[in-house]
């Protein structure tokens, strides 16, 4: 297939944190305010006069630093992110706002706190408690939480307008870029998908590390793009893939996948499209805030809801994708040492593979992949176990 226009663009602003489009944003003044969570509203983050960044850190080598700090039990993605903030790779940012996720993350963010990491002299940290469980008592607990540690102290210390008319706005900037995406990822349907998997991650990435409004007429041009783009006459790939798990962030990934054979046709990870891309609906007759906070807590996948209900939700959710997608097989992956989704792997890859008739590769991986010649291996047994499971069954 021809080259998408604006691909390398957005390649680019993944390679730096403190990439291009952040850049222009803090130079016509506004304020990037920094997060490490799905769980964080981002309308919220980019209410007029600030924007919203999901720290990572690409090109990651030595993690000395960080785990000296946080021990090497602790997930590669804190021990990342902490070496890239002793290394001066986040003083860009004007506040952090993080979440209660894990007990990893937290440590990640103190730590750059007590370190004083970030150099800007009005630089400011608050610790949001996300729910454990999608109930009322939730989303009351959501909604102050928001309250008091994003739009009170974004207001109090840098002058934003937390009106209701401006978090509305919010909401729908944000909603552009979700309907863009997801008409970009409409194509991966296809028989020959006129968009690769690939592709479809570095697109979505960016919509995450990048001020979103500066995103959207390039993300409009390639929607048109991949309209009147000519797939290949033959598809590569031998099997459709849902990739499923915690914290992906790494291009290479995906990459590695689809040079195995597979296909990526649909993706359930933090920094992917489901359910973070999903747009929020907006009625009149209640507060946007509760409204927000509400379909936050009940589209959310995250492993830290630990009710019965969406614990159930979650394996019925990659279902359901696998089945609009038309996906062969389920790649479960999870970050090493990542202890909510070690739990949620390991149960969710067997009632997939058990209960819902799925082959499923389960896997722990590192942080920064690289070559990683084991995953590969991995990946292309599992395409050819799909590959002779649909010969044993007549094609199917």
């Amino acid at each position: 297939m021809k080259d998408l226009k604006h691909l390398y663009y957005f390649e680019k602003l993944l390679e730096d944190a403190n990439n291009e489009l952040v850049r222009q944003a803090q130079a016509d003044g506004r304020k990037c305010i920094a997060t490490v969570c799905e769980n964080v509203p981002e309308p919220l983050l980019n209410l007029p006069g600030i924007f919203s960044v999901r720290l990572r850190a690409p090109r990651t080598g030595s993690m000395e630093m960080g785990t000296y700090y946080l021990t090497s039990f602790l997930c590669e993605y804190t021990r990342a992110l902490l070496e890239r903030a002793m290394e001066g790779g986040y003083n860009f940012v004007d506040a952090m706002i993080s979440p209660d996720g894990c007990s990893m993350l937290n440590r990640c963010i103190e730590n750059m706190e007590l370190l004083k990491t970030f150099k800007k002299e009005h630089v400011f940290f608050d610790y949001m408690e996300i729910p454990m469980k999608a109930d009322a008592n939730g989303l009351n607990l959501y909604v102050l939480q928001c309250k008091n540690h994003i739009l009170k102290p974004l207001r109090e210390k840098f002058g934003i307008d937390t009106s209701e008319e401006a978090i509305r706005k919010a909401v729908a900037e944000h909603n552009r870029v979700c309907q863009l995406i997801r008409a970009l990822g409409e194509f991966r349907k296809e028989e020959n998908p006129r968009i690769t998997g690939y592709e479809y991650h570095i697109l979505t990435m960016a919509t995450y590390v990048a001020p979103k409004d500066r995103l959207i007429e390039k993300l409009e041009e390639t929607l048109e793009e991949v309209k009147n783009r000519k797939p290949d006459e033959k598809s590569r790939y031998r099997a459709r893939v849902v990739l499923v798990g915690s914290e992906v962030d790494d291009v290479d990934v995906v990459k590695l996948i689809e040079e195995s054979g597979a296909y990526v046709c649909a993706d359930r990870f933090c920094y992917g499209s489901f359910p973070g891309r999903d747009p929020i609906v907006l009625q009149d007759k209640e507060d946007a805030l509760t409204q927000i906070c509400h379909q936050y807590m009940m589209r959310g996948q995250c492993a830290r809801y630990m009710n019965q209900e969406k614990i159930q939700a979650r394996r019925a959710y990659v279902n359901d994708l696998a089945k609009e997608y038309r996906a062969d097989g389920i790649i479960y992956e999870q970050m090493k040492f990542c202890d909510p989704w070690a739990y949620e792997r390991m149960v969710g890859s067997q009632v997939l593979r058990q209960e819902y008739a799925y082959p499923v590769l389960s896997v722990d991986r590192p942080y920064a992949l690289g070559i990683s010649g084991q995953l590969r291996t991995r990946v292309q047994a599992f395409v050819e176990s799909i590959e002779i499971k649909k010969i044993q069954g007549g094609g199917k």
